[in-house]
């Protein structure tokens, strides 16, 4: 091949390739080579946040489990599984019923970034409300504020802080509360 030959078939190899890894099939939902589409990740967080919170309430720890961060977990997934599970991965028998009616009424507020504070790193905070009732019983709302951080590529919660009825009446703003009790809990 001669230098001039070679050189236009460099630039059509570059032009190929550009061509490729500029589609906007990954933006718009598609299909990205492969690899899932970039999401918002205050949605992706949310989404996080309200099934991490599901799967507590079910005692399903092998959902629960992976999605704690290395700081939340204090070991490995494997071993949040044995000392919630004794073993068994499984959901525990209280929590393989059905559920109450309007048990699983989770609710994810809208994500507010926060910021690092002790040894939690910046993230999302999002309040978690879940209100259910049992029959015979009246209604029930519990509510927590979790902290997701980042993590190897997905989101983890890194913050559990529950939210009590002083809490609300004190900061009665979500994203205010949300922000006082992750920052006040990260010390």
């Amino acid at each position: 091949m001669t230098r001039r030959t070679t050189h236009v078939a460099a630039l059509a190899l570059a032009a190929s390739l550009l061509a490729a890894g500029c589609s906007s099939s990954g933006e718009d939902g598609g299909d990205a080579g492969g690899l899932p589409a970039p999401k918002d990740p205050k949605a992706a967080a949310m989404a996080v946040a309200q099934t991490y919170m599901q799967a507590v309430k079910r005692q399903d720890w092998k959902t629960a489990c992976p999605l704690k961060s290395r700081g939340l977990l204090g070991g490995t997934v494997e071993q949040c599984l044995a000392s919630r599970t004794d073993g068994d991965p499984s959901p525990s028998p209280s929590g393989s019923g059905p559920e109450p009616a309007g048990a699983e009424q989770f609710k994810a507020s809208d994500a507010v970034e926060v910021a690092a504070v002790g040894k939690h790193p910046a993230g999302f905070g999002v309040l978690v409300t879940q209100t259910g009732t049992e029959p015979g019983k009246p209604t029930e709302t519990e509510r927590v504020a979790l902290r997701l951080v980042e993590e190897d590529g997905s989101w983890k919660v890194d913050q559990r802080e529950r939210v009590r009825p002083q809490d609300m009446a004190r900061e009665p703003d979500m994203s205010a509360l949300v922000r006082a009790l992750i920052t006040a809990g990260g010390q």
